[in-house]
Formats: C-alpha cells, sequence, structure tokens
C-alpha cells in the first residue's frame, strides 16, 4: 500500500466506519505455527489419527476432520475439536497471538467478525473493553439468540463481536469442515435460522478489512456480495483483502473485472499488515497502550474490592476475575491479595484508593459480618464518609457472595449505612446475572466519561 491507501484506510477507520473481518491467517506463532495446525495434530493424536499427516496450510482442520470422520462418528467430532482447542490454548507454552492482541488493542473497531470459532480475540478485547459476543448458529437454542443491539452505537466501551460460523463448544453448533461452512452460508442466504441480520445490514454500509480469511474461492465471492447492498460492480463501497492471492489466480482476476474497489494486498502476511496498521493506528491516535504500573495505588481505579481476606478470598479472586471478562483492565482494579491484616504504611494507602476509586464493591458474607475486628471494616467506613460528604449515589455496591442473598441478614455496623442501597448477588464470587448486567452498564458509564 502506499500512503495514500493508509491515510484513506485511517481516515475510513478513524470514523468507525471499518469492520475487521478476522481469518486463521491471523493465529499464527512467533515461530511459524498456526492455530489451526495445533489443534489439527491434537485432534488427530488424541484420536488414532496420523499427526504428521501432511495437511493443507490454515485448512488444516478440515483436513483432519475429513481423515477421521470415516473412522468416528461425525456428531463426536465437535466434541473432539471442542478438547482439542481447549487443551491447545491452555498449554503452559501458548500465547495469543501478537497479531490478534494488536488488533484488539484499536479501539475504532467497533464491529468485528470472526471467522475461527475460538474466543481469544474476546479475551485480547476484554483487557480494554466490554465485548458482546453474538455467535451465527442455525443450531443454537432459540433462548441463545442474540443480534446487534439497536442501540450498540450508544455504548462507546463496548464492542460487538459476530461469530460467523459458530463458537466452539462440545456441541455441533460451530463449523469443523466445509461442508459446515456451506451450510451457514446457505443459512445466510436463505435467512434461516438465528441470521443476525442487524448485523449483517451493518456490514453491508460499511468498508471491509479481510485480514487472511483463507476463503475458497466462491465463499469469497458470496461473502463480498452478501455483505455488499448493491452489485459488485456497482462498487459502493471499498474493501481489503489481505491475503496472499498469485495474480493469475481466478478471485484475483474476478475481483479486477468486476469488483475494482476491493484492493488485493497480497505482497505483505496478514499479521505483518496488522502489526503496521496497528502502528500507524497508534502514533495518529490520542490513546496509548495501557501499561501497569509498579505501584501501590493503581492511577485509575474503576473497581475497589474490599474483602475480609481471612473469610473471603477464594470469593473476591472469582470477583476479580469476573470484572477482567467484562473488560477492566488489571490496572484499573484495586484488589489487595495481602493475607496478613496490612500495617500502618500499607493501610494507608489501601484508603487512599477507596477515596480515588469509581465504584466500591464491598464483598459481604455472614463470616465476615461476625467478626469482630478487621481493617476491612476500616475500609468500609472510610468510604461510607466518603459517600455522605460528596453524595455519590452510585458509588457502593454491597456484593453477598453467599448462597442465600438475604441482604437485611448482614448487620456489623458499616454495613448499616447500605439499607438504602440495592446489593448484589454473587454466590462465592460468581454474578448472577442481574449484578453481571450491572457491572456491564458500570463499566460503560466509566468508559464514556459519565
Amino acid at each position: 500500500m502506499n500512503e495514500g491507501s493508509w491515510r484513506r484506510l485511517l481516515d475510513k477507520l478513524r470514523e468507525g466506519n471499518v469492520v475487521p473481518v478476522v481469518g486463521s491467517q491471523l493465529y499464527v506463532a512467533p515461530d511459524g505455527t498456526s492455530l489451526q495446525a495445533r489443534v489439527a495434530r491434537r485432534l488427530l493424536a488424541d484420536n488414532g489419527g496420523d499427526p504428521d499427516a501432511p495437511l493443507p496450510a490454515f485448512r488444516e482442520l478440515n483436513e483432519a476432520v475429513s481423515l477421521l470422520k470415516t473412522t468416528i462418528r461425525l456428531q463426536d467430532l465437535y466434541d473432539a475439536v471442542h478438547d482439542a482447542l481447549r487443551q491447545t490454548v491452555e498449554a503452559d507454552d501458548f500465547v495469543i497471538p501478537e497479531a490478534i492482541e494488536q488488533l484488539a488493542r484499536i479501539a475504532d473497531f467497533r464491529l468485528i467478525l470472526s471467522l475461527p470459532p475460538d474466543d481469544l480475540l474476546a479475551r485480547a478485547l476484554r483487557q480494554r473493553c466490554v465485548v458482546s459476543e453474538i455467535v451465527h448458529s442455525p443450531y443454537l437454542p432459540t433462548s441463545e439468540r442474540k443480534d446487534l443491539p439497536s442501540d450498540w452505537q450508544e455504548r462507546p466501551g463496548e464492542v460487538q463481536l459476530l461469530y460467523l460460523f459458530g463458537k466452539a463448544r462440545s456441541a455441533p453448533m460451530y463449523a469443523i469442515h466445509d461442508e459446515d461452512v456451506l451450510e451457514y452460508a446457505h443459512n445466510i442466504m436463505t435467512r434461516g435460522g438465528h441470521v443476525p441480520s442487524a448485523f449483517l445490514g451493518e456490514l453491508q454500509q460499511r468498508n471491509l478489512l479481510l485480514l487472511g480469511c483463507s476463503f475458497p474461492d466462491w465463499l469469497s465471492r458470496f461473502f463480498l456480495r452478501a455483505t455488499n447492498r448493491t452489485r459488485l460492480s456497482e462498487g459502493s463501497r471499498r474493501s481489503w483483502l489481505i491475503e496472499p492471492l498469485a495474480p493469475e489466480e481466478s478471485l484475483t482476476c474476478f475481483l479486477g473485472a468486476y469488483s475494482k474497489d476491493t484492493e488485493i494486498l497480497a505482497d505483505m502476511p496478514p499479521s505483518v499488515f496488522v502489526a503496521e496498521l496497528y502502528r500507524r493506528w497508534l502514533a495518529g491516535s490520542s490513546q496509548k497502550p495501557t501499561v501497569q504500573k509498579d505501584s501501590a495505588v493503581p492511577d485509575k481505579i474503576m473497581f475497589f474490592i474490599s474483602y475480609s481476606r481471612t473469610t473471603d478470598g477464594p470469593s473476591a479472586e472469582r470477583l476479580y476475575s469476573a470484572l477482567v471478562k467484562q473488560g477492566v483492565t488489571p490496572g484499573e482494579i484495586w484488589f489487595d491479595r495481602a493475607t496478613l491484616e496490612p500495617g500502618q504504611d500499607f493501610g494507608t494507602r489501601i484508603l487512599d484508593g477507596v477515596k480515588r476509586c469509581r465504584y466500591f464493591l464491598p464483598v459481604l458474607s455472614k463470616a465476615a459480618d461476625e467478626r469482630e475486628q478487621a481493617f476491612v471494616f476500616r475500609e468500609w467506613r472510610a468510604v461510607n464518609d466518603r459517600a455522605e460528604e460528596r453524595r455519590e449515589d452510585d458509588l457502593i455496591l454491597p456484593v453477598v457472595v453467599d448462597q442465600e442473598f438475604f441482604p437485611t441478614q448482614y448487620t456489623a455496623k458499616p454495613v448499616r449505612a447500605w439499607s438504602q442501597i440495592d446489593f448484589g448477588h454473587a454466590p462465592d464470587g460468581t454474578p448472577d446475572q442481574r449484578l453481571d448486567e450491572r457491572l456491564k452498564k458500570l463499566v460503560r458509564l466509566a468508559r464514556t466519561g459519565n
């Protein structure tokens, strides 16, 4: 790409008018090994196949499934693929590919389409924002149907992520071979079950950035047409196809003849392209990557988790993990893991955190409530004083971690001041649906500066 092309792409990106379509070629480790290849070889090794069999690049999973489906019931292969994927990404030596991390840091991407069925991109995105995952699968239960919310543009702290070919799970609800892909494409074409029509409608109004998709020729043509409001030859919008295509390939010839507004970049690997895109975006953006400082008090505290270390450590850990999954970065959470009650100096720094946090989450349990003395009560008294002085209605959100939810049973003196507050429930530290939604809302409010 020349400088003019880069400027056009970045201008449209900053306007929120570019949707990345993330393909398997971005999931490559530093040694050049693709995630799909690792999953395919583990699948073969675990199910009686030959893990050393030759597999075509970025089509390894389809090939592995084709080799195994003659000896294994096809329906069982979805569970086997899910297990192989889980084992691969949970291995000690596995790290999320840098291209995925870089793509996730580009805050101007509000709509993202994922082709692989793993959740690595969602994990990377949650390091900076809330992620709303939308799954397209004809076989999803009706209760799980979801589409782009009508107010998505009013949620600046949230990314909408669509899994076009389903999301991996222990059920045949995601694509693992070419016939699956054909069925998913047919489902879109016929507007069958659980088609995310609102999301696809937004794609038709925006420019697409196809990153290492490894589509078969026919699917590339179908996808470009299905996400375009008019004939490709009418040139209603621009697309960038980052794919190692040779000039003589039929797709290249087809796009050159009928879709001149689709620009093919075949001379740069997709992961290298993303690295350059991220560098240029960062250079022209006021946003810089968040760096966790080695400091007693984080610079910006969104949530302060206050808990009795003697009684509620495991529950507080789960609550912390739930916030991270909501897209809150570790640097935005005050969470002291000290096992002993803090000394005077450390206690002073903790109380400084109480004064600076946006939201204060006191973890409530019967065991903590019954303690006669604990530093945690000092934290609770401090936040009560702050709330009374500043009249901050949304500052305190008490979280009950007992299995039973009876807020009135907690009678420790600092807790009595919360009688008019709506408590949340997180049994053993895992937020229930109601609290989960409340936390999402608080994160959005904090991200938008409201």
